[in-house]
């Protein structure tokens, strides 16, 4: 004692010496040292209640108060003496009389329990750091301390408590500041000692054994939280004889949760105090070479010692002789529940950084996944599903160093338990699924299984494998929908929910169709140059599943027959075209789906190349560092071993010269290797047959093997293993067959350990969509088909949304990788949800809709598709516009929704809505009137329900139903479909057309129902719709719009709506297109030539209003008409109105529009004008007026060719001048036929107009170069004949039937008269001249004799002769009638005085007197019979010409 008081006073001058320090940071000096002085009290105040402790004896000096109180006064008293801050003080001075009184076993569990609450209290004071003073020592003792304490047990609930407070202070020391100073070995210390407190607490209260796996917990959780910041390092420390490794080892005897029944718990402490807890004994060298690192401050060492401990509490259940498949009550769950949850702490904190540290990870790759493996079959829910979170948490952190690992687990657990018929309960199988879901929540996961093993030649379809299993868990199966089916259905939506957030992220342009073998390559050996890089490993993956198809097509065929199989590997360059030995054994050993009893025959057959593919196929395998027994059992699952004794020797003669290169330690040559091996397969056979009674011992097998190693014997210890191996675990010689899901067996998890260290690195995800096209196209059925299936069977509104969810994503992938098909499916499986597509199913389709909340929500789905991703539906069109022509049937949708589309694309193109009559707006009058439709009239409906008969009032369940109905319907926003069709691509825009078109159905004359024609309508609506919406691509819709317009047309023998839909819309289409597509404009007015194709009835009923349209397109694109092939549509169309009586005015003002002062002629449509001009002119309908305004349309329109004959000298070149004035002639030509007709019209006004007309369009020819000829053909055409044929009618026709012929008589007179004087100068000239004037002086001499009404007309008499004496005149003063000096007969002058002497003989001596022959000139005013309007000359009379005062003059 005086040695401590020493001690304790050296300690303070030292304290007292050292200058002062900043303490920022630190609790105040005084009051850590009232805290200290309190927790000093409180411990002598619990001694003192002791008899021990409290009696105080003076009576001998040597009877000192004892040291625990004595050193804990001593603190008393200094502690405020100290002047320094708390962190330069030694700790160890103000805690070692606490720690004296924790180590004591002389005191009580209360003492000891108050000291320890004083330890934690001073460790929770922030006091002690890694900057403090002798923290490191400080830190030790308190931990050797509270490791050895010890204490008198006096009730079992002090016990527990004093128990509790050391994993309390363990904690504190791990959780403070100043655990950076602790050792491993203190570590591991702490760690071993809370473990014996969790293994002894099970016979204790349910509060100690709860905190203890707390503190434990906690503990794992702080010690593995500092693996981030630990270096790299690779301390080799595993023995296993360690404390912990002797703890597991002791677990193995006995229960976890049951304390040894001959020690007390507080010995069991103390013997752990007493127990070295480092390595086992050995040599001095090796207990300080493996001591040092555990030495060192704690880091990697203890932390490698603490998860192998961990790892090793799995291992219990084997040494207890249980198995996790057995049954959950009869094995305990508890002792590997808890260690993975510590397990699934530590990974958690540890993380990414368990990759640095190559032993860490080591016990990762293989301890504990092995022993995940095993307790993945466990039968209880709890282990199952904490070692699916363990799995979870490392796929997360250390996936890239897990490849097979990962693989195995999903293929051999999560796949394996999924299915029921591997005998899996059904809570595992939930739990299973869970996980699964779980692990397709993470973005990635799904994209690294498919590049990783579904694109590995050598490894199994795992992404195939999990969407196959979720779509066949999704379907139920003639059971109710449970919480599993909608399990299966999330993972398959959050598969799909990845790959849309990722659409447009990364992906790469390249496609696997246009991955093609074009020569042998073996598939084996190809490698990628770098994995980290998506340029290259992206088309590396997706060339070895192209591969890995192949071969399983190849295997396909060499199951159904080898040689067949092995050329079309050949064909397809998987194998080379001359076979060889290498090639043929790696197709056997690296291609899965193979039949194993074919694969066995092959390479047991005597055959040279045969036995070289053994001989192959056996180098294929690594056997290093594996048992014989695992080596064979490896081998042998390949292929299903031959029956035959020669196939078997030579198949293990191939399988122990490849053992015997790699594993030679033990055997001295192959021949050992192969005897041993016919050894094993002996003692398998007798082992495990049946049918042999007397199984060998082994002594037998031993004995058997005597001198087989090179002539002597093998280890007894090594053929004994061979033997219990043999006989525990039977090699299986026929192995199973196909592609399921086997169990991991010990030989199996060895190859898969030797694979991993050669396996290709594991490809990490970014997040692109590098292969998304690739995996969509194998999930997107599976997907559909279960969302439809659950969607069907689900009652639940929460269940709609999900699926509803569920498909849309669908269609966003679908129509972002162009995958129409897959949409189109979609469609097709939401439609037969919709149930108002079935009419038969309800009396009231609207109020079951709205009832039906599936039905409703399956339409907005379908709807939001169409105007979503439209642009990548093709046949799935039919069914939407199945749905929508249902609605429209219904009245549910809007009122003129298609032709509401087409007012916006009106009000775009800035034109003038039409007016009611026009278009779509025009309507029969119908003898039965017309269904309301439209949202609000069936509202109506439902409102007035019992208007017409005495019924009930709707329900209010019935209003709330067609309200739902309604907005159901609003949220679809169908109509724009058609209004935003100009955005849809080309293809769908096709399809949608042709749905339309198809719906509308052919055609038939005189069968179609009301309904039937409703569709049609409504349907042609749409049609035009689209086609006026899209304007700029009308080339592509044309024909077929055309087509179908054309059939309706046709077949239409009555009035009906349809017929009036497709004319008008076809009118519609002309109008609103011609202005802005000018390539096809003569296509789109030949269409309108079906107009002339109507039945008589149907044109008859819609001229007026055809007519009314037919002048809006003239009007509106007069000058986007170019061709005569246009013209000549719309001219055909305006002269059949000329004789419609309603019709007729519409016409002639679109014919009054061109034709008025030429403003919309051209020679492209002249002839074409002129001739409707004509036939308004012949027209009887409406007054003599509209006739005279067309002939004056037709005399005015001369000037159009003097224009044009003036432009073309202009602007031509010679050769074109010269076509042109051709093509304007012949144009004059018809101009003047047409008014020859009308000169022969019975109204008297309007053949005297004519006349006129005719007059001036030939006195207008002067601007017009017409030729000799075409003079002559108008004389011999025209002009001869209209006064023939009047003269005809004068003498043969009625006065009541032709009115004042004689006044037209005179009128064509004088215009004979006057064209010949016009152009006589001209024509003279002309062989035919001679010709003419006697045709012009037998017309008068016809005309002066004509007899009208019995009786010659007076007028005429006069006129003739007036007007033959000027044409003579002024013949003679041309010099062209003048007197021959010979007499022939045929002369101009004798054949001329012939004709005149007949009609008056006096005229040649008035025109040619003998006294002054030779200076008579002709009158001016008489020259020319000039026609004017109002004037008449040389014949008095008292009447004018024509009664409208335009008459000759």
């Amino acid at each position: 004692m005086g040695h401590l008081k020493l001690q304790a006073q050296a300690a303070i001058s030292a304290i007292e010496e050292e200058p002062k320090q900043y303490d920022a940071g630190y609790p105040n000096r005084t009051t850590v040292a009232c805290m200290i002085n309190a927790e000093i009290g409180a411990v002598l105040a619990v001694m003192r209640r002791n008899v021990r402790w409290g009696v105080h004896y003076m009576s001998d000096d040597n009877q000192l108060e004892h040291s625990l109180v004595q050193s804990l006064k001593v603190l008393r008293r200094q502690i405020f003496m100290w002047r320094n801050q708390w962190h330069a003080i030694n700790p160890a001075l103000y805690l070692q009389p606490f720690l004296d009184v924790i180590r004591s076993d002389e005191t009580g569990a209360p003492i000891t329990g108050v000291a320890l609450s004083s330890v934690y209290k001073i460790l929770t004071l922030d006091v002690i750091d890694q900057n403090t003073v002798n923290v490191g020592d400080t830190m030790h003792l308190v931990v050797d301390a509270v490791t050895s304490c010890r204490f008198e047990v006096t009730d079992p609930a002090s016990e527990e408590v004093v128990l509790m407070k050391i994993l309390q202070v363990l904690l504190a020391c791990v959780k403070s500041k100043a655990s950076v100073v602790l050792s491993n070995q203190h570590i591991c210390t702490i760690v071993n000692t809370c473990f014996r407190i969790v293994h002894q607490a099970g016979t204790k209260g349910e509060l100690l054994q709860r905190i203890a796996r707390y503190t434990m917990h906690e503990l794992v959780r702080c010690i593995f939280s500092h693996l981030q910041d630990v270096g790299s390092t690779d301390h080799a420390l595993l023995n296993g004889s360690t404390a912990m490794t002797q703890e597991t080892r002791q677990l193995r005897n006995g229960n976890f949760n049951a304390a040894n029944d001959n020690q007390s718990l507080s010995a069991c402490i103390t013997s752990n105090a007493d127990e070295n807890p480092t390595i086992a004994t050995g040599g001095k060298e090796t207990v300080l070479h493996e001591l040092h690192p555990m030495s060192e401050r704690y880091g990697v060492p203890c932390m490698v010692e603490i998860f192998h401990f961990l790892c090793s509490l799995l291992n219990v259940v084997e040494h207890m002789g249980m198995s996790p498949r057995s049954n959950t009550i009869a094995f305990d769950e508890d002792v590997p529940l808890f260690a993975l949850t510590l397990i699934n702490s530590a990974i958690e904190l540890g993380g990414h950084s368990f990759c640095h540290h190559p032993r860490l990870l080591s016990l990762i790759q293989d301890e504990l996944f092995r022993n995940l493996m095993q307790f993945g079959l466990s039968m209880s829910p709890l282990v199952l599903s904490m070692v699916c979170s363990i799995v979870l948490n490392l796929y997360h952190h250390l996936r890239t160093e897990l490849k097979l690992q990962l693989e195995a687990f999903f293929s051999c657990v999560i796949l394996r338990l999924a299915q029921s018929r591997y005998g899996a309960s059904y809570q595992q199988q939930e739990v299973v699924l869970e996980a699964l879901v779980d692990f397709c929540r993470q973005k990635s996961f799904t994209m690294e299984m498919y590049a990783n093993f579904d694109c590995d030649i050598t490894c199994s379809n795992v992404f195939e494998d999990i969407a196959n299993l979720l779509s066949k868990t999704a379907f139920p199966v003639n059971t109710p929908l449970s919480s599993m089916h909608i399990l299966a259905l999330d993972g398959l939506i959050a598969v799909m929910q990845g790959m849309a957030e990722r659409i447009g992220i990364g992906s790469l342009s390249l496609e696997s169709s246009q991955l093609n073998l074009k020569e042998y390559t073996p598939f084996w050996t190809e490698k990628c140059d770098n994995f980290s890089n998506p340029n290259h490993w992206v088309s590396f993956v997706r060339r070895r599943k192209y591969l890995k198809r192949k071969l399983m097509i190849g295997a396909d065929h060499f199951n159904r027959d080898p040689k067949k199989g092995l050329e079309f590997l050949q064909g397809t360059k998987l194998l080379p075209d001359k076979l060889d030995p290498q090639s043929v054994a790696c197709f056997f050993r690296y291609t899965t789906g193979l039949d194993k009893n074919l694969i066995g025959d092959f390479l047991g057959n005597h055959d040279e190349f045969c036995v070289q593919v053994l001989h192959e196929f056996a180098r294929t395998f690594d056997f290093e560092d594996m048992t014989l027994d695992n080596a064979l059992r490896l081998f042998l699952e390949t292929f299903r071993l031959p029956g035959e004794s020669q196939k078997i020797q030579r198949v293990l003669e191939a399988f122990s010269e490849r053992y015997y290169e790699q594993s030679p330690q033990i055997l001295a040559n192959k021949d050992a290797a192969l005897l041993l091996s016919y050894s094993i397969i002996m003692l398998n056979t007798d082992q495990h047959n049946v049918q042999v009674k007397k199984k060998m011992t082994e002594e037998d097998f031993i004995r058997n093997n005597r001198r087989i190693n090179g002539g002597n014997d093998l280890p007894r210890e090594f053929l004994s293993d061979l033997y219990h191996a043999i006989c525990k675990n039977e090699i299986r010689t026929t192995p199973e067959q196909g592609v399921g899901f086997p169990e991991m067996t010990p030989s199996r998890w060895i190859y898969l350990m030797q694979k991993s260290r050669k396996t290709a690195p594991f490809i990490m995800s970014d997040s692109r969509s590098y292969l998304d096209h690739d995996m969509f196209a194998i999930l997107s059925g599976p997907t559909i088909a279960a969302l439809s299936v659950v969607f069907d069977n689900a009652e639940h509104e929460e269940v709609y949304q999900t699926c509803k969810d569920g498909f849309l994503i669908v269609a966003k992938i679908s129509a972002y990788y162009h995958l129409d098909n897959v949409l189109d499916n979609l469609v097709v499986s939401l439609c037969k949800f919709i149930t108002i597509l079935d009419p038969s199913l309800d009396d009231e389709p609207v109020l079951a809709f709205g009832d039906d909340i599936k039905a409703r929500m399956a339409t907005e789905t379908v709807f939001t598709i169409a105007n979503r991703y439209g642009d990548f539906v093709r046949t799935g069109w039919r069914n939407i516009l199945d749905c929508i022509l249902r609605l429209h049937k219904l009245g549910l949708l809007p009122a003129h929704m298609a032709s509401d589309a087409a007012e916006e694309l009106s009000a775009e193109m800035g034109l003038a809505k039409p007016n009611a009559n026009s278009l779509l707006s025009t309507h029969l009058p119908s003898s039965t009137p017309k269904r309301s439709s439209g949202l609000m009239s069936r509202f109506s409906q439902l409102l007035y329900l019992g208007a017409e008969e005495p019924k009930s009032e709707p329900t209010e369940e019935q209003l709330i139903a067609h309200q739902h109905s309604l907005e159901t319907i609003q949220k679809c926003h169908i109509d724009s479909i058609f209004t935003e069709s100009k955005f849809l691509q080309a293809e769908s825009l096709l399809q949608l057309t042709k749905a339309l078109i198809s719906a509308t159905g052919r055609p038939q004359k005189g069968n179609n129902t009301s309904d039937d024609e409703d569709t049609a309508v409504f349907c042609l609506d749409l049609l035009v719709a689209i086609t006026l919406n899209n304007r700029d691509r009308i080339g592509l819709l044309w024909q077929g719009v055309y087509e179908h317009i054309s059939a309706i047309v046709q077949s239409s023998v009555m009035p009906c709506a349809l017929v009036e839909k497709a004319v008008f819309g076809l009118l519609r289409i002309c109008q609103r297109l011609l202005p802005y597509k000018e390539n096809i404009a003569d296509e789109l007015l030949r269409s309108l030539q079906l107009v002339l194709k109507l039945d008589a009835r149907v044109a008859d009923a819609y001229c007026e209003q055809i007519t009314q349209e037919v002048g809006r397109l003239v009007k509106s694109n007069a000058s986007h008409i170019r061709s005569q092939l246009g013209w000549r549509t719309i001219a055909s169309l305006l002269s059949i109105t000329a004789r419609h009586p309603e019709a007729s005015e519409a016409g002639f003002d679109a014919l009054l529009f061109i034709m008025s002062d030429g403003a919309h002629l051209l020679p492209a449509n002249y002839v074409l004008c002129v001739d409707a001009a004509r036939q308004f002119a012949e027209s009887r309908v409406g007054q003599s007026e509209r006739s005279i305004r067309a002939l004056d349309l037709m005399s005015a329109s001369v000037n159009c060719l003097a224009k044009w004959t003036g432009d073309a000298k202009q602007a031509m070149q010679e050769e074109q001048v010269s076509k042109m004035l051709q093509d304007i002639g012949d144009m004059w030509l018809r101009l003047v036929q047409g008014l020859k007709k009308l000169c022969l019209e019975q109204r008297e006004e309007v053949r005297n107009h004519a006349l006129f007309s005719l007059q001036k369009c030939l006195s207008g020819a002067v601007d017009i170069d017409l030729t000799h000829g075409l003079w002559l053909q108008c004389f011999d055409l025209v002009i001869f004949p209209v006064l023939d044929d009047l003269l005809e009618i004068a003498q043969a026709q009625s006065q009541k039937d032709y009115r004042n012929m004689e006044g037209t008589l005179i009128l064509a007179l004088k215009l004979l008269s006057k064209v010949f004087l016009q152009l006589f100068r001209d024509l003279s000239q002309s062989t035919a001249f001679t010709k003419l004037w006697l045709a012009v002086l037998g017309r008068m001499e016809k005309y002066v004799k004509v007899k009208i009404r019995g009786r010659r007309s007076e007028k005429l008499q006069e006129l003739v002769p007036e007007l033959l004496k000027n044409t003579l005149l002024v013949m003679k003063s041309g010099g062209l009638l003048v007197q021959s000096s010979v007499l022939s007969g045929n002369s101009l002058w004798e054949l001329t005085w012939q004709h005149v002497n007949n009609i008056d003989p006096t005229l040649q001596s008035e025109v040619f007197p003998e006294q002054d022959s030779e200076h008579l000139q002709p009158r001016k005013g008489e020259t020319a019979g000039d026609l004017r309007p109002g004037e008449n000359v040389s014949i008095p009379s008292k009447e004018t010409t024509g009664q409208d005062g335009a008459g000759i003059g």
